[in-house]
């Protein structure tokens, strides 16, 4: 095979020729976990913001502390390494916590879309082997007649009244189902509520080593 005909191979890198002088092809990477950024992010301005949701916000400081309740929690459950975690929330505070607890002890996060249909939730629930889900109310009787059909033992119910400031956090009560952003949950075994178990358990300190 001549030169001009020899097969151009994506492992021999062609592009790294191109590059202008000064311009490293090889980079050096931290070896560093997301959770590991937040404890820096939260040692170095604990008390800055880190969310805000609807007007309530949380310092670095209580964001984190949050997330190791959560993972002390999981845990507890018999979460290990390696284990699905499903979290199916909109945009809100507990799905930041959840994502980063479910991280924090190396276990995986399975995030899904909660304008899925139950056929879509049911694949990916199936697909994943997801342990434990994390869903907010207003889709928590749905999720509680599919658990029977997957692995899913625990499901932790959160809500958009969970974390509100004053006044909403009073007027939330009253006007949520009305403005369909709550719901009843009915009940059923291993159902248990997001505000509650961050209010049971104290904070995880040890350290976890995750391969990366």
């Amino acid at each position: 095979m001549s030169a001009k005909t020899k097969k151009i191979r994506y492992q021999d890198k062609p592009w790294i020729s191109n590059y202008e002088k000064g311009v490293n092809s090889k980079l050096k990477y931290e070896n560093v976990t997301l959770p590991e950024y937040l404890e820096r992010s939260t040692e170095r301005y604990p008390d800055k913001m880190c969310l805000t949701f609807e007007g309530y916000k949380l310092t670095y400081k209580e964001v984190n502390e949050m997330v190791n309740r959560f993972a002390a929690y999981l845990l507890d459950n018999g979460i290990k390494k390696g284990d699905r975690i499903s979290i199916l929330l909109p945009n809100m505070i507990q799905c930041v916590v959840a994502y980063y607890a479910v991280l924090r002890i190396g276990a995986v996060a399975v995030l899904n879309n909660p304008l899925y249909s139950d056929r879509e939730l049911l694949h990916h629930f199936k697909d994943s082997q997801s342990k434990m889900l994390i869903t907010v109310d207003l889709l928590g009787n749905r999720m509680i007649d599919l658990r029977p059909a997957t692995k899913i033992k625990q499901i932790i119910i959160a809500s958009i009244g969970d974390y509100l400031p004053f006044p909403k956090n009073k007027l939330f009560p009253l006007v949520g189902k009305k403005q369909r952003l709550s719901a009843d949950v009915k009940s059923a075994p291993d159902v248990y509520r997001w505000k509650d178990i961050i209010a049971k358990y104290s904070p995880i300190t040890n350290k976890i080593k995750i391969d990366i």
